[in-house]
């Protein structure tokens, strides 16, 4: 087998009409890198017969290729996971089994990262070909996932990179099962390129990425990444305990001059505004160290070095 210097990663879930297609496209960016590009497949639980036209064109590939199988669907980011940790290359890329990501996107990444223009190349949106409803959903959702989550996400968001080796080592030491694979990759850091591209229309089957499965992903983003809950909740009992004050104030100087006569209104009234935002804030704080013991649980590392030099004079 001849030197493998670039791998391609591609999960595979209910893909089986673009198989054909996807294989010729392997084969097409095989050759457009000179013979030394292999394919990760990782077919991730798929319920159709993915698996088995893969299996049947296998040894007929002009490229090198491994297939992987999950025993049941986990998802697409630990099939990513699965197939780096697999793959042979120096330069991996991961793309869609769909092709909505053009291949001559992962060939842009393979050419920065071998340049080393880059550590990390990723691709950015800046068009979509898919129906209104969908790119309204997708608008509305990196929207929230730029303010919420990743303050750095491109405007159209993220769903395919690519990433030498000591990207990849680092990233696949990152070991959390409740996460965001793309969120990892902005945490990590390390030299950035973004290549945009315009998402084409997807030609077969329909996409597993159901509103379910964006809110899940939210949600794990969120509580992975940010504690903007719990500021949210700290302010909120801050502004609220500010607010009963002056709510408590008014409530004491009514009843004092006689504008309220129900018998324990005014008791009543200020136990439950004062003792309520108080509530809020005192969660907030108790979230907070909740937060930090949390954030210690899932043992990132406190820094990580992307570049090392030195000199060979022996110190005197």
């Amino acid at each position: 087998m001849a030197a493998v210097t670039f791998s391609t990663i591609i999960p595979v879930y209910k893909n089986e009409g673009s198989i054909p297609q996807l294989l010729q496209a392997l084969t097409e960016m095989h050759r457009a890198l000179d013979g030394k590009m292999e394919a990760v497949l990782v077919v991730d639980g798929s319920p159709d017969q993915s698996y088995a036209l893969l299996r049947a064109a296998l040894d007929g590939l002009e490229f090198p290729a491994q297939l992987l199988v999950h025993s049941r669907n986990f998802g697409s980011f630990p099939a990513i996971r699965t197939g780096l940790a697999a793959a042979r290359g120096h330069y991996f890329g991961v793309m869609a089994a769909d092709l909505q990501e053009p291949p001559e996107l992962l060939i842009a990444f393979f050419k920065a990262l071998r340049a080393d223009e880059c550590d990390v190349a990723i691709g950015t949106r800046t068009g979509r070909k898919d129906p209104l409803m969908s790119r309204m959903a997708s608008n509305i959702f990196w929207g929230l996932y730029r303010r919420l989550v990743v303050r750095e996400m491109p405007e159209g968001g993220v769903d395919v990179f690519g990433c030498n080796q000591a990207f990849r080592d680092q990233l696949l030491r990152l070991e959390e099962s409740r996460s965001s694979l793309i969120a990892l990759i902005f945490w990590l850091g390390f030299r950035r390129k973004l290549v945009s591209y315009e998402r084409l229309e997807r030609e077969h089957g329909k996409s597993a990425w159901t509103l379910r499965k964006k809110v899940e992903y939210m949600m794990d983003s969120v509580f992975a990444f940010t504690d903007y809950p719990i500021k949210l909740l700290i302010r909120a009992g801050a502004a609220g305990s500010a607010l009963s004050l002056m709510l408590g104030a008014m409530v004491l100087i009514a009843s004092i001059s006689g504008h309220i006569t129900v018998p324990g209104y005014a008791a009543t009234m200020l136990v439950v505004l004062f003792f309520g935002t108080l509530n809020l804030l005192g969660l907030g704080l108790v979230g907070t160290y909740a937060w930090r013991g949390y954030e210690n649980s899932k043992q990132r590392p406190l820094a990580v070095v992307c570049m090392q030099h030195a000199n060979d004079q022996e110190a005197q």
